[in-house]
């Protein structure tokens, strides 16, 4: 399709760059403070905007303001135009690892911040001394948010959502073993289906409910085990199996860094489970920042190299 350069001309761009910031903050001061505005220009560009798109895009509701279904509509293509220009025309400057310095906000759950981010810090330190990580805790479902939002830049973890302003790169894929303390525990390995759950259980799940993809495939079979205790910090599970002898299903590589540290021992499940894979995600507006592509390089050199 041809381009009206007539009356493309006579739009201003800018209200592209606040409609962006409208959708990302929901709030016309945060937003008018992320594009460098007064809070009276971003309230006359959202009245421009609305009388552009004859459409309310953003409304007041209890929770805050609140985008129409034509604004969230608009939100995708807007910001793939916005980054389309942004690597056009803002050019970006080379990355000198050793001597840039920068702070990356990261979104990594604890049962990969124990075993990843030491290797990767160890990397920094070498290469580039300059380079600070900023870590978030925060579950799966609110990284895309706050990818969206401009407040993380980088998310690790197991995701299965995403849309066409999101870039993942698979990292590696993982399966599950089981944990016991042996002394307490009087099973040997690989552990048998009646072990498994005639034994009491600590689960570690970031979601509100006790249940997770071993229930599922437990159901499958007609069993079923009696979780004691389930938290949503992985890093705590070693400490909370010895006191009542419990066993703990958990990611391989989680489970087997706590063996030597924690004189615990590994079983194999007497079960399937599905196997997942372990993703870096972040916004499509990163996509050709020289320091993010320098960042996750390494990030995937450094799970590369343990493998």
């Amino acid at each position: 399709m041809g381009i009206d350069h007539a009356n493309l001309a006579r739009l201003d761009l800018n209200l592209l760059v606040a409609l962006d910031a409208l959708l990302s903050e929901r709030s016309v001061t945060r937003a008018a403070a992320r594009v460098g505005l007064g809070q009276s220009a971003m309230s006359y560009n959202l009245a421009r905007l609305r009388e552009l798109f004859r459409d309310e895009l953003l409304v007041r509701g209890a929770d805050g303001m609140r985008p129409t279904p034509k604004a969230l509509a608009l939100a995708t293509p807007v910001r793939a135009v916005l980054t389309g220009v942004a690597a056009i025309v803002l050019e970006q400057p080379g990355f000198e690892p050793a001597t840039a310095e920068r702070r990356f906000r990261i979104a990594v759950p604890d049962s990969l911040e124990s075993t990843l981010l030491p290797r990767l810090l160890g990397a920094l330190a070498a290469e580039a001394p300059g380079i600070a990580v900023q870590v978030r805790s925060t579950d799966r479902f609110a990284v895309l948010d706050l990818l969206d939002r401009g407040e993380l830049d980088l998310g690790i973890g197991v995701f299965t959502e995403g849309d066409t302003t999101h870039k993942r790169r698979v990292l590696y894929p993982e399966g599950y073993l089981c944990l016991y303390p042996p002394d307490l525990v009087q099973v040997s390995a690989p552990i048998t289906l009646n072990e498994y759950v005639s034994l009491p259980h600590v689960l570690a799940s970031s979601r509100e409910d006790p249940r997770g993809v071993v229930d599922d495939a437990l159901a499958l079979l007609g069993q079923r085990r009696r979780v004691l205790l389930s938290t949503p910090h992985f890093l705590a599970i070693p400490h909370l199996l010895r006191p009542v002898g419990a066993i703990a299903t958990l990611p391989a590589a989680l489970a087997q860094s706590f063996v030597q540290q924690f004189q615990l021992a590994t079983s194999n499940l007497p079960f399937d489970l599905p196997s997942f894979q372990v993703s870096m995600l972040w916004h499509a507006s990163y996509d050709r920042d020289p320091a993010h592509r320098w960042l996750r390089e390494k990030i995937a050199r450094v799970v590369s190299a343990s493998a």
